[in-house]
């Protein structure tokens, strides 16, 4: 295998000059860098970043730790992570946990063992066991998505409360007095939130908040059509459902065109997170839109520059805007 030594006599430089060149260091000439890349080139030449991050105490690497990668969101999510690290010299681990705390704290200690640079992290539930590992390491972390109470951490997230109020609001304003929420779990802030923005605009406009009519489950199709079921059992029955994710939206289309329900004539759909136009859902949902890239392009710079910093500075709290987008899957309320 070529070393730098075999660089520098093909290029007819120094190996100091070959090491400037290659991680982008100290001056050196256009011509120099070209002499140096043609010949590293012509001998296959790779770095060991091994060796290379035992001199510098840094691997390159970052973190990104999600609740559930086959979901749209936290793919497009994913690509803003990798293509912003990327673009600054970083390669990055994808873990996915299946919203399972276990999971989350076990690849939190692989990933330290592996002594990552920083943390990308989606929080599956509310424990604090993994923040406050990685913590005590005093290696730069940023929580995406999601907030946790009682923990100073810097975070990037979506208004999910006025995105849900904004949704509720759009229900009421076509004539909708019986809502029902399916949510995902009772302790994941993102549940917390859209429940809030719900509840708001049920009582700005006067309304009592049910308790009932706000169904609990996991952020995923069969939770989301297991609670269709049971609310379409509910007497009066609800004129609207409100899917707190695009998993779950989903979900609910489907039970209710298995029960032979037509959407938006007997029952309007409104979900919360986008889905990519090739995949098919008819009829195309209402949402409440996250910039869900743009999550991920943000929380990654901010941890790149808490490692340029070592995590210096108030943490700081990034909350992004949500897009209301009204499609087929709403009309006025029946009746």
């Amino acid at each position: 295998m070529p070393t730098v030594l075999d660089v520098a006599k093909c290029a007819g430089v120094s190996p100091i000059t070959v090491s400037r060149v290659i991680n982008r260091s100290g001056s050196f000439s256009e011509e120099t860098r070209k002499r140096v890349e043609a010949a590293v080139a012509e001998l296959g030449y790779v770095q060991n970043s091994v060796a290379r991050s035992l001199r510098s105490s840094r691997t390159n690497t970052i973190a990104l730790i999600v609740s559930d990668i086959t979901n749209p969101f936290f793919t497009s999510l994913a690509r803003g992570v990798e293509d912003t690290a990327s673009d600054a010299g970083y390669t990055v681990f994808f873990c996915n946990t299946d919203e399972l705390t276990e999971e989350e704290e076990r690849y939190t200690q692989v990933l330290l063992q592996k002594q990552v640079d920083g943390f990308l992290l989606v929080p599956a539930h509310s424990s604090l066991n993994s923040i406050e590992k990685i913590q005590k390491h005093n290696i730069p972390l940023v929580i995406i998505d999601r907030w946790l109470p009682g923990v100073a951490v810097d975070s990037v997230r979506c208004d999910s409360v006025e995105g849900s109020y904004q949704l509720t609001r759009l229900l009421l304003s076509l004539g909708h007095r019986n809502i029902a929420l399916i949510s995902g779990p009772k302790d994941v802030s993102t549940s917390i939130d859209r429940v809030s923005g719900y509840r708001n605009a049920l009582e700005e406009a006067g309304l009592p908040f049910d308790p009932a009519n706000v169904q609990y489950g996991e952020f995923v199709q069969s939770s989301g059509y297991a609670l269709t079921k049971r609310v379409l059992a509910m007497d009066p029955r609800p004129t609207a459902i409100f899917g707190a994710n695009n998993f779950i939206a989903i979900g609910v289309l489907k039970a209710l065109n298995d029960a032979g329900i037509k959407v938006p004539g007997e029952i309007s759909v409104v979900g919360f997170d986008d889905l990519p136009e090739l995949l098919v859902v008819s009829p195309f949902l209402t949402v409440a839109s996250q910039p869900a890239y743009e999550m991920g392009c943000r929380a990654t710079r901010l941890l790149i520059e808490r490692l340029g910093k070592k995590g210096a500075g108030e943490k700081q709290q990034v909350i992004l805007p949500t897009q209301v987008i009204v499609r087929g899957s709403t009309g006025a309320a029946n009746g």
